[in-house]
């Protein structure tokens, strides 16, 4: 399975991050190019450790058999999945290239991740392994989203 670790994966999301732009229409979903870009840049620093949410109730009865479900094979993430408030952006717009390069910034960091685990606000506890696995997902999620 690919992992956001791999350095090859990374150069892969990190060109198809650089070859969005404010053109692209989303395939599902409420988000435009803006909204999509600055939701995963406040993700990726959630799951790189620099930003923690408390973990919801509901998050702590199904967090963990939802994410062995989610990271069980190569399947891509189900379309409209649901997200924490604190990743939801309301902005109508902003500057799309600058966004572009803060996510494709913090996709790189992961080349010097050295966290055994984070706090997910819904997964709780994840390894570097299944962070690994899932930023990968999360990012091809939305790309996918806006056809790249």
């Amino acid at each position: 399975m690919k992992t956001v670790f791999d350095k090859v994966v990374r150069d892969d999301l990190i060109a198809r991050i650089n070859s969005l732009n404010e053109n692209n229409t989303p395939q599902w979903g409420k988000m435009n190019v803006y909204q999509m870009l600055k939701h995963c840049t406040l993700a990726e620093e959630m799951y790189l450790g620099k930003v923690h949410y408390k973990r919801t109730l509901l998050g702590r009865i199904f967090g963990k058999m939802a994410l062995k479900g989610l990271l069980k094979d190569e399947t891509p993430m189900s379309h409209n999945a649901p997200t924490s408030s604190h990743f939801i952006v309301t902005e109508p717009g902003g500057d799309v290239p600058a966004q572009k390069q803060q996510w494709a910034g913090l996709i790189e960091e992961y080349s010097n991740f050295s966290q055994p685990e984070i706090e997910h606000w819904f997964f709780g506890r994840m390894s570097k392994e299944q962070i690994g696995l899932f930023v990968y997902k999360h990012t091809d999620h939305h790309l996918r989203q806006f056809g790249v």
